[in-house]
């Protein structure tokens, strides 16, 4: 029996392989699982049409045996198995594959609605083997014939391929695993544990059973008894062949054999969470991509969900193996938070089966999770009002990123979801703020602050409210970068109640402001003065009514955006500074006395002034630089 070479082209591929494609070396075990399937898959098609195959559904299985003394690991199936021919075509030409082939013929001559899947449509999986093993030997033999099949291949180097015996028709795959490195600990693959837990992870709903033999400690009565009559116990290792893995998934199952709540528990199983997910979708979709899904929408926010591991995400299968355990192609960042599971038979696997060769089927899928998603967290708002105001305290930001992402490019999807405060325990949606409008009022007002009641003591909110208008009270920068980005509400503009024009001064009102700013533009050019460059301008404000003062800001940063940029993670961003407008209340007490000190005595009017600018940060929110010195100031004016 000689060597026989890998043509050149399969040789580099062989090398590449082993050492490029694949990024995970235990993804082997799914691999050649996957094959053990798809051979029993063909096994099992054919007995519909063949009486003499003599093995019922249930007879199929697959066994994984791990010998620690010979070091090997070997996959066995009792499927279709391979003749001397494919031995030489399947394994002896790299990617070389008969499942696609198969599949195709099967799907021109099937019932409709039959079930048969095809998961190894490359071939290339099983060299995935030579990642952890030196040596890989498969015994194999064809249904129908007599003869089986030994091929052997230590790698690149080249291959052997005889005639042997076997008692039935299916595969066995021997691994003989590399010896242990520096890099890595080869002998965990021969560990029960190990193996286990990659069945659980990656086959574990494979639809035929995967059974190992499972070491459990068993007691068992001594027949002898202790001085007090009672029977003694002793334990010993029983070994037991086991099915390791679960077969049908829930998410496969009909929902009238699955109730919500089985899947509730299946999700806090999953995802060890105590909690009660808030938002449940089940979704089975036939149509140009078929897939199932469920979904959860976690009750609260993991502690470190915004980093890499902690992140949510869904699972991604193809006919029950895993592909991507956080599969973010799926949904857009703003519902990065859902967790759950698609499984689809339709998607384009590329040669290692760990990322999508063409991702379109990936989008049409992810385009009806979305409106899945958004649809029931809408129904979630309209019958639980509490419960998503609940959600919205733990994943508001997602969405609200999502407005402000890519220049607003999914504000329209994603508006109809946020809520806003207009009281401390009233939260309302854009759309039900418009329609609850008088028809007297143009715009819809905003005021921010750093909580809800700061932002409702805000004396520029006064007139607003005065005119029995609402207000949305913001409580963070992100906020206002939500409103600038949806830029308007069923053609209503936003209007900031600190920094813009309300709209409600006439043209004779604004006429004779103006000719007030004249008459006292050298009272405040003083102001101006006495405040230095703590404040850019001083003038005569248009929206107080009961306070003597407030600070606005003119430009693009507003003192909410500077309070967050004080924390920011520059040295440039943390000196980023609002430019401050102190705003005077011409009718107030206040000014009448600041105006009679500028008169009589400026020195005096100086600490007034610089006493009413304090007050204005004070109002504001703004952090005082210097308490002790206002305080000493504000007790020389008695």
């Amino acid at each position: 029996m000689g060597k026989k070479q890998f043509k050149a082209e399969s040789k580099r591929l062989l090398d590449l392989m082993i050492n490029s494609i694949y990024t995970n070396k235990e993804i082997f075990l799914r691999e050649i699982i996957s094959n053990a399937s798809d051979a029993i898959d063909k096994l099992c098609y054919l007995s519909l049409t063949d009486e003499n195959v003599g093995l019922s559904r249930s007879d199929y299985k697959i066994d994984i045996i791990a010998d620690k003394e010979a070091r090997t690991l070997t996959v066995r199936d009792n499927g279709i198995g391979m003749s001397m021919e494919e031995a030489e075509n399947n394994l002896g030409v790299i990617a070389r594959s008969g499942s696609l082939k198969f599949k195709g013929e099967m799907d021109e001559n099937r019932a409709e609605g039959e079930d048969l899947s095809i998961i190894g449509q490359f071939g290339v999986g099983f060299y995935s083997a030579f990642m952890v093993a030196d040596e890989v030997t498969v015994i194999t033999r064809k249904y129908g014939e007599e003869q089986g099949v030994k091929w052997q291949s230590r790698g690149a180097e080249g291959y052997t391929v005889e005639p042997c015996e076997r008692a039935a028709a299916g595969t066995d795959v021997i691994m003989h695993i590399k010896p242990d490195s520096e890099e890595e600990i080869y002998g965990s693959y021969l560990e029960v544990w190990k193996v286990k837990a990659l069945v659980k992870k990656y086959s574990d709903y494979v639809r035929w059973p995967i059974k190992m033999d499972i070491e459990h400690q068993e007691r068992f009565e001594t027949g002898e008894t202790d001085d007090e009559g009672r029977p003694k116990y002793d334990y010993k290792m029983v070994t037991e062949n086991e099915t390791v893995n679960s077969m049908v998934p829930i998410w496969q199952r009909s929902k009238s054999e699955v109730t919500d709540d089985d899947c509730i528990a299946f999700y806090k199983e999953k995802n060890r969470d105590r909690k009660d997910p808030c938002a449940l979708v089940r979704i089975n979709a036939e149509g140009a991509v078929s897939y199932k899904a469920m979904l959860f929408v976690p009750g609260e926010e993991n502690e470190n969900a915004f980093s890499g591991d902690n992140k949510g995400g869904i699972t991604l299968y193809s006919n029950g193996v895993m592909i991507m355990e956080k599969c973010d192609k799926l949904v857009h960042d703003y519902f990065e938070f859902v967790k759950g599971v698609v499984d689809s038979p339709d998607l384009s696997l590329n040669i290692s089966r760990e990322l999508l060769q063409h991702d379109r089927q990936l989008r049409i899928i992810g385009q009806n999770l979305e409106k899945r998603i958004k649809g029931e967290l809408e129904k979630l708002m309209r019958d639980d009002r509490p419960k998503y105001e609940e959600f919205y305290r733990n994943f508001g930001v997602h969405l609200k990123c999502g407005v402000c992402d890519e220049y607003g490019r999914y504000k329209d999807f994603l508006r109809d979801l946020l809520i806003f405060y207009t009281s401390e325990d009233r939260q309302i949606t854009l759309k039900d703020y418009v329609e609850n409008m008088p028809e007297s009022q143009k715009a819809i007002y905003f005021a921010s602050a750093d909580s809800v009641k700061h932002a409702m003591s805000l004396p520029q909110c006064e007139e607003v409210r005065a005119r029995g208008y609402e207000l949305i009270y913001l409580t963070s920068p992100l906020d206002q970068m939500v409103l600038e980005s949806l830029r308007e509400q069923d053609g209503k503009s936003f209007c900031n109640v600190v920094t813009d024009d309300l709209g409600f001064e006439t043209e004779e009102e604004k006429k004779a402001a103006q000719e007030r700013d004249i008459e006292n533009k050298e009272l405040l050019d003083f102001v101006k003065e006495a405040l230095g460059e703590s404040v850019t301008a001083v003038r005569l404000s248009r929206k107080l009514a009961s306070q003597p003062c407030c600070l606005t800001t003119e430009g693009g940063i507003t003192l909410e955006m500077e309070k967050y940029f004080r924390h920011g993670p520059s040295e440039e961003m943390r000196k980023l500074r609002a430019n401050r407008v102190l705003e005077l209340n011409p009718e107030h007490p206040a000014f009448t006395a600041l105006k009679a000190a500028y008169e009589s005595d400026k020195g005096r009017a100086g600490k007034l002034a610089k006493v009413l600018g304090t007050l204005a940060e004070l109002t504001a929110g703004v952090e005082v630089e210097d308490p002790a010195a206002f305080t000493l100031l504000v007790s020389e004016l008695f």
